[in-house]
């Protein structure tokens, strides 16, 4: 199996991770790695890629222009470049994904193999695996890492978050296999969002991150004499990013508001590198952090270095374990990597009671939980556990005796397991479009109705036409009606009620407006003189256009140059649709396909022109009938594309008796 890893933000490199060089480059870093080299040791597994940016940045590591570095045997970091050559943060790479998208299709279709499996990590990644999902058929597994819409709850509405959420969405609508790392991930976080998962969401803790002790360096724990009056009392430890979630003000005062935890321990902050561009809100946060370090009350008590290293934090943690205790005082966190990383040291924790943590510290035993809006709550715990040996012996115990149920080896294996199930593309979902496909011959046609009637397969049509029209020739043709309708090239998703109506699948419609400023496409268009279809054909995701190839690849441009998002389909030699870069056929089958617990992999679609390309590429299995238009004689051959020899319906009858999913009637002499 080759597996390729899909990660965008921060500085991925081999190892050691300098944790905090930006304020991207955090825990996911560690578990995309992690990940990457556990499955790169079991037997079915030959390759992983893990894929990221290219960039040149005086402030970091030359490695990330290089376009490969090796990890170890079979496991390779891969590095794409666009034109933007500058380090971006994660808010930043939105301007760039599309560019970055294209970089990465043209990658995937230099690979003299493709990968057998995507695994996205957060939604900006998703949305690139989603377009190699569409044009290559390869599933995608999404890993969300953390999720906005809990984000949102916590008062983290930033600018953006609207936008961030309708990705995830988009990318928990379209991934084939979703994994997460907590039960509270996979039974509350995730279904906030309205999409059905079941099938498809899959709880897999990570492993325990290696952290060796270091041997002969001088390291921050040799030398917190600079900042505290007493530097051998035990450590009160946290380690996290400087932003509001992450609580750490909170954290310093509960230690202020203790004179006795004062008196039996230090507090010491490792949070992120100060001497690096910071971002306002970090900015403020140190600064916070900083004014409360200087009340005399902790003078001397905390300790706040600027920079660190792995050995550091390394260090850190031994220390904490000789009758310390780690801390994770954030807001929310979606799991905890950290909690873990301490519990491998042997170092009990105090840890949030919101969110991922609560999990850890349940099956580990290793801590206590705390309400972290509650400051006197925190130092309680924390004075719990540095004034009772007892109590911070039997914590350190749990912790080094039960922190094997998060192990790597076991995370390899389950995950693969899941690459390999969504890799089954045993057929259960026919998708069809209408006119040439179905349409065109009256014998094919009557053949399918006759099919239809005597099969339990899913069946959808992905149209070009609106829903009255589609309707309307299904009658002609005395062609079945479908368990769904997919119109206006993939834009709109009609399904029907408990009690029989049909109606436009809202949920759908929102994922499009994604990234889509239908006016502005309107008015960036509309000096090129090319001739609209009429009104009726439009619609709030699509503008329609009569044109050539030539006009086709003009509206292309204009919107590239305007950097405006917008997918353009050039079908039937004379029609142009231009749509939600979210829309098209292929994105509406895997909706409605998700709502079922399915993947594109398990799809069958049948068509003949350019508007059915992306589901042609996109699903398990393709039919293309004999009488395709020339526009897609640019798919790519492969495992699963069938060009059969009959023309329209009976194409399509040819193609599924290939998949076995026809059945012949013997007739009695």
């Amino acid at each position: 199996m080759f597996i390729l890893h899909l990660a965008l933000g921060g500085c991925v490199h081999a190892p050691p991770i300098n944790f905090g060089i930006t304020a991207d480059t955090g825990g996911h870093i560690a578990y995309v790695l992690d990940a990457a080299l556990a499955q790169a040791r079991t037997a079915s597994v030959d390759r992983v890629s893990i894929v990221t940016r290219l960039f040149n940045d005086d402030n970091l590591s030359p490695r990330h222009s290089w376009v490969s570095e090796c990890l170890a045997d079979g496991v390779t970091i891969d590095r794409i470049a666009t034109d933007d050559k500058r380090y971006l943060e994660k808010e930043a790479l939105a301007a760039d994904l599309v560019a970055f998208t294209a970089a990465f299709c043209d990658h995937i279709r230099r690979l003299p193999r493709h990968p057998d499996v995507i695994h996205a990590h957060f939604a900006d990644a998703a949305a690139v695996a989603m377009e190699a999902q569409r044009r290559f058929g390869i599933p995608f597994v999404y890993t969300p890492h953390a999720l906005g819409i809990d984000k949102r709850a916590q008062g983290c509405a930033g600018e953006g978050m609207e936008s961030r959420i309708n990705a995830e969405r988009a990318a928990i609508t379209a991934a084939d296999g979703i994994i997460v790392s907590t039960r509270d991930e996979a039974d509350r976080q995730l279904r906030a969002y309205g999409v059905a998962i079941d099938g498809r969401i899959h709880c897999l803790p990570p492993g325990v991150p290696q952290r060796p002790v270091p041997h002969g360096a001088t390291t921050l724990a040799d030398r917190l004499g600079e900042w505290l009056d007493r530097p051998e009392k035990p450590v009160i430890l946290a380690i996290a990013r400087p932003v509001w979630k992450k609580n750490l003000a909170a954290l310093i005062r509960a230690f202020a508001s203790s004179p006795t935890l004062r008196e039996r321990a230090n507090l010491v902050i490792l949070a992120g590198q100060h001497n690096r561009p910071c971002s306002p809100e970090e900015q403020g946060v140190l600064a916070e952090m900083r004014e409360l370090c200087a009340d005399p009350a902790v003078r001397g008590r905390v300790a706040l270095p600027p920079a660190h290293d792995a050995d550091d934090v390394s260090a850190l943690y031994a220390l904490a374990a000789k009758g310390g205790v780690f801390v994770n005082p954030a807001l929310h966190e979606p799991f905890g990597l950290t909690l873990i990383e301490a519990a491998a040291m042997g170092v009990p924790v105090v840890a949030t009671m919101n969110g991922g943590p609560r999990e850890i510290v349940e099956t580990i035993g290793h801590g206590l939980l705390v309400d972290p809006r509650d400051e006197d709550a925190i130092a309680r715990a924390c004075l719990a556990i540095v004034g009772d040996t007892a109590l911070h012996a039997r914590l350190s115990d749990a912790a080094t005796a039960q922190v094997g149920a998060y192990d790597w080896t076991r995370y390899a294996t389950a995950s693969v397991a899941v690459y390999a199930s969504i890799g089954d593309i045993r057929p259960a979902l026919l998708a069809c479009d209408i006119d040439n496909t179905l349409t065109g011959c009256a014998t094919g046609a009557r053949a399918f109705a006759e099919w239809r009637a005597g099969s339990a397969l899913p069946f959808v049509i992905a149209t070009g036409r609106s829903f009255d029209a589609a309707r309307a020739v299904l009658r002609q043709w005395r062609l079945p009606d479908p368990d769904a309708y997919i119109v206006d090239v993939g834009t709109r998703m009609i399904i029907v009620d408990d009690v029989g109506r049909w109606h436009a699948c809202p949920a759908y419609a929102a994922a499009l407006d994604h990234d889509w400023d239908r006016a502005a496409v309107a008015r960036t268009l509309a000096p090129l003189g090319i001739e609209r279809q009429p009104p009726e054909t439009d619609g709030p995701h699509k503008l329609s256009f009569f044109g050539t190839s030539t006009d086709a690849a003009r509206i292309r441009t204009t919107l590239a140059t305007a950097k405006l998002n917008a997918r353009v389909i050039f079908s039937h030699g004379h029609l142009i649709d231009v749509i939600a870069p979210m829309g098209g056929k292929a994105a509406a089958i895997a909706a409605y396909a998700a709502r079922h617990g399915l993947s594109l992999n398990r799809c069958v679609a049948a068509g003949d022109s350019g508007n059915d390309a992306d589901m042609l590429e996109a699903c398990g299995h393709a039919i293309v009938v004999a009488n395709a238009g020339d526009e897609l004689a640019m798919l790519i051959p492969r495992a699963g594309l069938h060009r059969v020899r009959s023309r329209h319906a009976a194409g399509v009858m040819e193609g599924l008796d290939l998949l076995g999913l026809t059945h012949r009637v013997a007739v009695a002499a």
